[in-house]
């Protein structure tokens, strides 16, 4: 009796033993499971376009939050639009142009952003706010904006020789202009030129722009990428379509290159902060648009890339040959003249893109 006494209490005692093991293997693994989440939600993953703010903001940012920064890039709207689509990612912020945010809403893939919890929003300059786009913001906030237009070298272009876009047409610039590589602002040059909306689904205006631009191809010397900005420093040419943030980067290398906008219809673009559907960590998405908001740090950031800056307290701290610059920050009857691409669809984007692909062969011939 006294050995099945003795048995029984070693069982119930090795029972007893393994239950505790088990309890505390559980614990130990709801530990780690919440160190993990907690790890987590302390990181705040953005995806942006490449050297896009100045590395010393993410390193503030980090030290005022507590966050850390996992900072990704994209060199295309289409290329980010793809890879949040296609899901397994997990950004809690992105920064995708105008007529891309329209098409990520269309296929919703943005999260509605919840106004109370945005610090500063009556900094942004309200001209710049409530876009065709995005109306009142539901879903992005201005991070930079700026145009299209021109970057001529004065040592063999005076000011009065580049207004309106059919001035690059002049014989005088053979073999002079370089063109951007994109299929929508090229296509803008041609449509701007005949005073055809950049947005046109109009094919008789479309084939009429495909013209001019036929037209100028004895005055294009390439049409190239980010490269452009070299050339032209270089003085590789006269004269150059590209967008106002690279003509100011440009500018502080070249004191001879200076940008213009041409009179009449053109493009207005902004890259805009979004939280996109992956968003895992919420609260750091808010809080680093909060900290873009401040005057200090969106000036800071202007100064470092050259692109507007849509936070108006921000520019009254830029220095004086910046904010007065109305190349750069254009005057409200200027702006009125200008528009956002639209997202076209599949199908008026493929035409855009084909009609631009016979012109840029037709370069190289």
């Amino acid at each position: 009796m006294k050995k099945i006494i003795t048995f029984t209490v070693v069982i119930f005692t090795a029972v007893g033993i393994l239950f505790l093991a088990n309890q505390g293997l559980q614990a130990l693994d709801q530990q780690h499971r919440n160190t993990k989440h907690s790890q987590k939600n302390q990181v705040v993953t953005i995806f942006n376009w490449g050297d896009y703010i100045d590395p010393v903001l993410i390193k503030k940012f980090e030290h005022e939050s507590g966050y850390k920064i996992d900072y990704e890039t994209f060199d295309s709207n289409e290329a980010m639009f793809t890879k949040i689509k296609q899901g397994g990612t997990h950004y809690d912020l992105a920064i995708p142009s105008d007529y891309m945010i329209q098409k990520m809403k269309e296929a919703h893939l943005l999260e509605p952003l919840d106004h109370q919890k945005l610090i500063g929003l009556s900094n942004y300059n309200p001209v710049l706010m409530d876009q065709r786009f995005d109306p009142k913001n539901k879903y992005s906030l201005p991070y930079f904006w700026g145009t299209l237009g021109l970057v001529y070298n004065d040592k063999y272009v005076k000011p009065n020789e580049l207004k309106n876009w059919d001035d690059l047409w002049n014989a005088k610039w053979k073999n002079s202009i370089m063109l951007y590589d994109s299929a929508r602002d090229v296509m803008a040059v041609g449509l701007a030129s005949n005073n055809n909306s950049v947005n046109t689904k109009n094919t008789g205006e479309l084939m009429a722009a495909k013209g001019r631009l036929d037209a100028l191809m004895p005055n294009v010397k390439a049409i190239v990428g980010d490269e452009i900005k070299m050339y032209m420093v270089q003085d590789e040419a006269k004269i150059a379509l590209d967008f106002s943030g690279d003509a100011r980067q440009m500018m502080a290398e070249n004191s001879h290159l200076h940008y213009l906008v041409p009179n009449g219809r053109g493009n207005v673009w902004f890259d805009n902060m979004v939280i996109p559907k992956t968003v895992q960590n919420k609260a750091g998405a808010y809080a680093f648009m909060n900290f873009m908001a401040d005057p200090h740090n969106a000036a800071q950031n202007a100064e470092y890339n050259g692109y507007a800056t849509p936070n108006e307290a921000a520019k009254q701290l830029l220095p004086a040959h910046i904010k007065n610059d109305t190349a750069f920050y254009p005057t409200q009857t200027k702006l009125a003249q200008l528009t956002t691409y639209q997202d076209l669809g599949l199908d008026w984007t493929e035409k855009y893109n084909d009609l631009f692909l016979e012109f840029k062969m037709s370069t190289n011939r």
